[in-house]
């Protein structure tokens, strides 16, 4: 302070201008120091931009009928068995409608690529263009929707690609860069930082398998599926979804962790197919009464509220009302923490479970059982597609395990959602539907037959369970 006042005495200005170029001064001088704080992203952008892609998918259908033929032939025989369907397609023309764009990113020089599963399912083709403008078809290695990831490939060589960071050592508060093509603006740059890891966002899944990094880097319709870098340049998170209330950014987004990424690419890389471990445990959060209740100094860790019957965790001495704070050495401070580490092991593993019982710390292994996710949901035809898929989603049946881990004796799950009477209703995919029109439903073959009584148009009742809970809710048909 003295040696600006010396400097500007020096000058021989007067006591007003003295202090008028002592304050531009010190401005000047904070302003240096704020700059040189601030990252410069122009080398990072530069050095990956090469290896970001853009996706586009193509869906075909004829103009009859906006669904595949397959599924349309398939319903009328269920409609009317024993006759041949008619479905007198010949001379009309078949459209050719883009479905989707998002992002993706190389990751091996010989064209193998991740972007999300919601930007390429159901798609008849897909088209990728490199950042030199390339165009491509790819080919999909392996779709999973639990992560919402997808592997593909194009027939290229000596492709510039990303490396991977440890998403574990991410902290809160940190810069972070997502390059993508939100509306369609090819290969745009958006930064932020960290806001918080791992967040579970509510109603994406009946099996909670994700713990998002979630940032305020502006993610729009357009980035899903491009890479988010740490400052180092690493691929540190997958962007996939926002909480939005008018669908464009409003600041918090949701990146899969790079860790996990690695993991569901591997396997698919492997066998086009992920495996996920089970516990079979029904749980809550340990609030500060449960925690007091048992003896503990603090809250954290999974309240086992009911441990299903015959599944790993009865068979690994693991009780009710058991508070499981470590799982495989990952310690477990909320209780999501417990499915989302659970699903990184296969099937078979035998794993360490530490938990509090009776005040004590207790531990057991259990030998992970394989999850409902791991089964493949063939898509089904009883929607009644042929009037242009009037209930808006399509369904599956529950597998033996998907009944041991919801505690129902029967029901479907539903597997694809589309626009409709279903999504406006509040349905989401995952919920397992045990009645419509208030007629039980305990397997795809008995949903097609109340598919078929039901009204062209009114309302209809539908009930489901959803993370345990059952709810009635009405759907709205049109003719």
């Amino acid at each position: 302070m003295n040696a600006i006042f010396y400097v500007a005495r020096s000058l021989a200005l007067s006591a007003p201008a003295v202090l008028a170029f002592t304050v531009a001064l010190q401005l000047t001088l904070v302003n240096n120091v704020n700059a040189a704080e601030l990252p410069n992203f122009a080398d990072l952008v530069e050095r990956n931009a090469p290896s970001i892609v853009e996706i586009s998918t193509i869906r075909r259908m004829t103009a009859r009928s906006p669904v595949p033929d397959s599924e349309l032939e398939e319903l009328l025989r269920r409609i009317n068995p024993g006759q041949k369907p008619d479905l007198d397609t010949e001379g009309l023309p078949e459209q050719r409608q883009r479905a989707a764009v998002g992002s993706g990113f190389l990751i091996s020089g010989d064209g193998y690529m991740i972007t999300n599963n919601h930007v390429v399912v159901g798609a008849d083709e897909i088209q990728v263009t490199l950042n030199d403008r390339r165009v491509f078809n790819a080919e999909v290695i392996g779709l999973d929707e639990p992560s919402d990831l997808a592997l593909l490939k194009i027939n290229a060589e000596n492709l510039p690609y990303v490396r991977f960071g440890d998403s574990e050592k991410l902290r809160v508060g940190e810069w972070v860069l997502a390059i993508g093509s939100p509306f369609g603006l090819e290969f745009s740059a958006a930064a932020g930082i960290v806001s918080a890891k791992g967040r579970s966002v509510p109603g994406r899944s009946s099996y909670n398998y994700m713990a998002f990094i979630q940032s305020d880097v502006a993610i729009n319709q357009g980035n899903s599926g491009g890479p988010l870098f740490n400052l180092d340049g690493d691929v540190i998170g997958i962007n996939s979804q926002i909480l939005s209330s008018t669908g464009g950014s409003n600041g918090i987004s949701f990146s899969i962790p790079s860790n996990i990424a690695m993991n569901v690419i591997e396997q698919l890389r492997a066998s086009g197919v992920v495996e996920r471990g089970l516990l079979g445990v029904r749980m809550r959060e340990v609030d500060f009464a449960l925690a007091a209740i048992f003896g503990m100094d603090r809250p954290l860790g999974a309240f086992v509220d009911e441990v299903q019957p015959n599944s790993p965790a009865s068979e690994g001495g693991i009780q009710n009302e058991d508070i499981i704070v470590e799982f495989n050495g990952h310690e477990i401070e909320y209780y999501t923490d417990l499915p989302f580490y659970v699903g990184q092991y296969r099937p078979g593993t035998e794993a360490a479970v530490r938990l509090y019982r009776d005040g004590e710390l207790v531990e057991q292994t259990v030998v992970l059982g394989s999850s409902p996710t791991n089964a493949v949901l063939a898509e089904s035809p009883a929607t009644r597609r042929a009037r242009g898929n009037p209930l808006g989603f399509r369904i599956a049946d529950l597998g033996e395990e998907a009944k041991q881990a919801s505690g129902l004796e029967g029901g479907v799950r539903i597997a694809e959602l589309d626009e409709g009477p279903g999504r406006e209703a509040g349905l989401l995919k995952g919920d397992i539907i045990v009645a419509l029109n208030r007629q039980p439903v305990v397997s795809v073959e008995q949903f097609a037959e109340v598919v078929s009584d039901l009204p062209v148009s009114g309302f209809v009742s539908i009930r489901i369970v959803r993370e345990g809970q059952a709810t009635t809710l009405a759907l709205e048909l049109f003719p």
